[in-house]
């Protein structure tokens, strides 16, 4: 009611002016064109490809990091930085949020002609829950852990709690919404990517009470539909498993339910955290994968990211999220592209070692569906390398 009358008292020519602010932030805010042959992210209406590097994980935990390290970072010639930025900084107590830090970097970032990719260390980095604030940790009833096996609780926040799913929300949408009331113009954001190399470690399933309720149930009919259109494109290790009469997870994906489970659940977790940012400021927004070292099973890699395997699942479940992204640690750099790029129209590399970097950086940057690619700079008190 209070919005009508808000609403109502508003000038035509107020109203007008609205619309015409509205519609030239989408207009010229970064988004990624898809076509079946091309990926191509674009940047105040220009076409942009990233040669980044990726800050190490609290490397910018300070105002002094950033006025050290990235003028450094513009020096080796690189036109983006990928930095985290966590919910327990932006939110150290429930409902009140500081951007003063990001604030920041993100000036000191144009001022050396760097633009930024923001990686949100929300519910998890690196499989564990270690940057969600401390009013989430300590309340483990109201945002549960998940469980091993034995029913020994983890570090790792159960992708099924709703309401820590709806508090990382929040807290992301509260970013999305300072990022376009401070950046929109200038545009020095990219991208954000949701969470951080995600997966349930050790047997490679939550066992909390929520998860195995859930996992007793049926299968989400939108999940069975979505890889039973696309089997033909599924990679044979899911196409093998999936069956698509099963009703529950255990019969419609035998023995990889587990990780398909997970990779559900993770994914419909970031669907609603994507979705609340993208209400707010619609960057491109994308999540990451920690690639299995050869021979390694589910659990010892963290079960449930989204793998080239599993890109499926997350496009079933996260259709606000615009792609998948390796993290390319491993050799046969052009293959772990080449799958990701079977499953989706582009991609990006965020994280890869910098050792391999010139030969790997020509190979991702001459495809025309890579939007950009990144390595692991290290950070020291005298900058960055």
């Amino acid at each position: 009611m209070h919005r009508i009358n808000l609403i109502a008292k508003l000038s035509t020519p107020a109203l007008l002016a609205c619309s015409l602010a509205t519609n030239t932030i989408a207009q010229v805010q970064p988004h990624v064109a898809f076509d079946k042959a091309h990926g191509q992210l674009l940047v105040q209406g220009k076409p942009f490809l990233i040669r980044g590097g990726e800050l190490s994980n609290s490397a910018a935990g300070t105002a002094e990091a950033a006025d050290r390290v990235l003028p450094n970072l513009a020096r080796l010639h690189l036109n983006t930085v990928l930095m985290p930025v966590a919910w327990e900084d932006i939110e150290p107590a429930e409902g009140h949020f500081d951007f003063a830090l990001l604030d920041h970097w993100i000036a000191v970032a144009r001022e050396q002609h760097l633009h930024v990719v923001l990686l949100w260390f929300g519910s998890w980095k690196n499989s564990t829950s270690g940057y969600a604030p401390a009013w989430v940790k300590r309340d483990t009833l109201r945002f549960p852990r998940a469980l091993e096996a034995n029913g020994s609780p983890t570090d790792i926040l159960s992708p099924l709690g709703e309401k820590t799913m709806a508090a990382d929300a929040h807290a992301f949408a509260a970013l999305m919404h300072h990022l376009r009331d401070t950046d929109a113009a200038q545009s020095t954001v990219l991208m954000v990517q949701v969470e951080n190399e995600v997966g349930m470690l050790g047997d490679g399933r939550d066992r909390s009470p929520a998860a195995n309720r859930a996992f007793a149930q049926p299968v989400p009919p939108q999940l069975i539909k979505h890889l039973t259109t696309h089997l033909a494109e599924l990679e044979p290790p899911l196409r093998d498993a999936f069956h698509p009469q099963g009703q529950t997870w255990s019969q419609a994906f035998g023995a990889r339910a587990d990780e398909v489970f997970m990779a559900w659940h993770y994914a419909r977790y970031f669907n609603a955290v994507a979705a609340a940012g993208k209400r707010e400021y619609s960057l491109p927004l994308y999540t990451n994968a920690q690639l299995p070292a050869f021979l390694e099973h589910a659990g010892e890699y963290p079960s449930g990211g989204p793998h080239a395997e599993l890109v499926p699942v997350y496009q079933a479940a996260a259709p606000d999220l615009d792609f998948s992204a390796p993290d390319i640690y491993w050799t046969e750099f052009e293959s772990w592209v080449a799958r990701y790029l079977a499953a989706q129209p582009a991609t990006f590399v965020p994280e890869a070692r910098l050792d391999a970097g010139p030969f790997n950086a020509l190979s991702a940057l001459a495809n025309p569906r890579v939007l950009g690619f990144s390595v692991c700079v290290r950070t020291s008190l005298s900058g960055a390398v």
